[in-house]
């Protein structure tokens, strides 16, 4: 069985995931990889076969999506010859990661697409939803990377096509310690206004990756420095805690480790707002933003000893066997 895997290349979380779901495909077909997407940090340990431009989200500076940068940076003409080009008819199967290219691709061709992503499992009608309605954002998401049939990962299993979350190896391997610090990742917020922010709060060792710099520096109670893999894992194993975005795969490995979370989902978002309202139901606390009225908050979740706990399995393997045996009649359609 031939398989093209599609993964979307906008943030790191899509990448993170396929480090064990395409090993686990390996075991039962002949992939071949698709990455579309310019907003990533994380390097695929695995040959990728077609790099592509894709449509990407861009991180703004002061919480949220640029959207007028998103709209000037996407290549349309470019999207739409990647997607004439993009070799769908070749595969017996297609799984997109939220991937557009490929999923336009199979639209286009006819061809059976089966979706397997967070943001299949965001939009189901069983997880939670936010109280406002961002008609824009909902849109979006049922349209940015449509297929056939959908499986999705979240932080409960809503529904029988839910699954836990996938914990890459590198993070279920990690020996867990406290050495006090908090674990800072907000890539949509640049150094000088998480500076102005974690500075409020004097008494707290913060450890910052930035999207937004290259070198490493210490301002008082604050280091920064660049998003690494490997470094970041490890400060969140030996954190007291992790601050982030409302994303998908960093609280998810948060969870994981037992550490206490706080998330401020991205403005401009709805992925993000549907992801904090699914960890508010499970007990994480969520601020909207860093503005002074939200520290009291943060000073609440700095000296509470609150841990969610959660119960992921390693069950990579067992999904992808379900979905390839139960696709099978989709072969050569």
């Amino acid at each position: 069985m031939n398989v093209l895997y599609a993964i979307q290349g906008t943030g790191n979380g899509h990448l993170c995931r396929a480090m064990d779901m395409v090993p686990c495909l390996r075991k039962h077909a002949n992939v071949d990889i698709l990455v579309s997407g310019t907003q990533a940090d994380i390097n695929l340990p695995f040959d990728v076969k077609y790099r592509l431009n894709g449509l990407s989200f861009i991180f703004g500076k002061h919480g949220g999506v640029d959207l007028w940068k998103t709209f000037i940076h996407s290549k349309f003409r470019l999207f739409i010859k990647e997607v004439n080009a993009c070799p769908v008819q070749d595969y017996d199967l297609v799984i997109n990661d939220f991937e557009p290219v490929s999923s336009w691709a199979c639209n286009l061709k006819e061809k059976f697409c089966i979706g397997l992503s967070h943001q299949a499992a965001a939009v189901h009608h069983s997880a939670p939803k936010t109280e406002e309605v961002d008609r824009l954002g909902k849109f979006i998401l049922k349209h940015y990377a449509p297929h056939d049939e959908a499986y999705g990962f979240h932080f409960k299993p809503y529904a029988d096509n839910i699954f836990t979350p996938i914990i890459r190896q590198q993070v279920r391997e990690q020996e867990r310690s406290n050495n006090g610090h908090y674990t800072v990742y907000l890539p949509s917020y640049d150094d000088e206004a998480l500076l102005g922010y974690l500075s409020r709060f004097p008494d707290v060792e913060w450890e910052v990756f930035s999207k937004h710099n290259k070198r490493k520096f210490r301002e008082k109670n604050i280091f920064f420095q660049p998003i690494d893999n490997t470094l970041f894992i490890e400060s969140m194993a030996k954190s007291e805690g992790v601050l982030c975005g409302a994303g998908f795969e960093t609280p998810a490995e948060a969870l994981f480790l037992k550490k206490k979370l706080l998330v401020i989902p991205m403005k401009n978002q709805y992925e993000q707002h549907l992801n904090a309202a699914a960890l508010r139901d499970i007990g994480v606390p969520v601020i909207r933003n860093t503005k002074p009225e939200n520290d009291v908050y943060i000073r609440d979740w700095l000296q509470s000893d609150k841990i969610v706990n959660v119960n992921y399995d390693d069950e990579a393997d067992t999904i992808v066997q379900s979905i390839l045996e139960r696709h099978a009649n989709n072969i050569y359609s």
